[in-house]
């Protein structure tokens, strides 16, 4: 199992020089819909996060928190099935980009700090994406999510993988970096390597502390970014999908996802009722 250092913060793992302001992609909406979802980094991301949810979420109209949703793909995904949604967002222009039509989807302009001020809740459904890895002061930003739970509820979290990150460099011949742990962003403007990225035994550790419990992990994109050939043909892209659905929860791929995403329940609580 894959080991964090408990000497530092999150932020520090290593040999990282800690960032101190969370990272907000004003100015980056064009980006993220040109190079990230509109790729097939995006088409697996988004296929292996609706295998995984499909039959664990309720379907029961439960309002839903999306943090730091950005363009608000999951928020999307959610209303479509009956959830009444509230996406809470940092960056206008990533707000400005998102688009819901006639879907219950509401919008609030807000960094995750804000969010037990304006949304308090208590939330049965939160979901929040590559958000941790965007923050200065992550471990703090998971107790805040955990205070906006209900009794009960269910958090979709995932979060950019440091192990994956590791043996990524290894790959692609950054072999110092890797050796010297250097692997965390700096937070410059146009660079997409997140400022924080997070190890398993985090999320384990921190679930521990705060009472909650995972009730399911899995990694997402676990082939794709090792593969030689990064723009497949649409027939090679279906069936890297149905490999990366087969195994993401499957040992020992998962723990190779450049992202892991987990399921976990406040458990103070009667937990909420898994569909079929």
């Amino acid at each position: 199992m894959p080991c964090s250092d408990d000497s530092a913060s999150p932020s520090r793992h290593g040999n990282d020089i800690p960032v101190g302001q969370d990272r907000i992609f004003d100015g980056l909406a064009d980006k993220f819909a040109n190079s990230l979802y509109a790729t097939a980094r995006g088409q697996i991301r988004l296929a292996v996060l609706d295998e995984v949810l499909s039959h664990s979420l309720p379907l029961d109209g439960a309002p839903a928190l999306d943090v730091g949703g950005g363009l608000g793909q999951m928020s999307v995904w959610l209303a479509e099935r009956g959830h009444r949604v509230t996406l809470a967002e940092p960056s206008a222009d990533m707000l400005a980009r998102a688009g819901f039509g006639e879907l219950p989807v509401q919008t609030l302009q807000a960094p995750i700090q804000a969010l037990p001020e304006l949304a308090p809740g208590p939330w049965p459904l939160i979901v929040c994406h590559a958000v941790l890895e965007w923050l200065a002061q992550p471990r703090e930003a998971f107790s805040l999510l955990n205070a906006l739970l209900a009794p009960g509820g269910r958090l979709s979290l995932m979060v950019f993988n440091r192990d994956a990150l590791r043996f990524s460099n290894v790959v692609k011949g950054n072999l110092d970096k890797a050796l010297e742990d250097r692997l965390s962003g700096t937070g410059r403007r146009q660079r997409l390597t997140p400022i924080s990225p997070l190890t398993h035994a985090d999320i384990e550790r921190w679930c521990g502390e705060e009472g909650l419990v995972i009730e399911s992990v899995a990694g997402i994109r676990i082939f794709h970014d090792y593969l030689r050939e990064r723009s497949p043909s649409e027939a090679q892209l279906a069936t890297i999908i149905e490999l990366e659905k087969r195994y993401c929860r499957v040992e020992p791929h998962w723990r190779l996802g450049r992202y892991l995403h987990y399921l976990i329940r406040r458990a103070d609580g009667t937990p909420l009722e898994e569909t079929s």
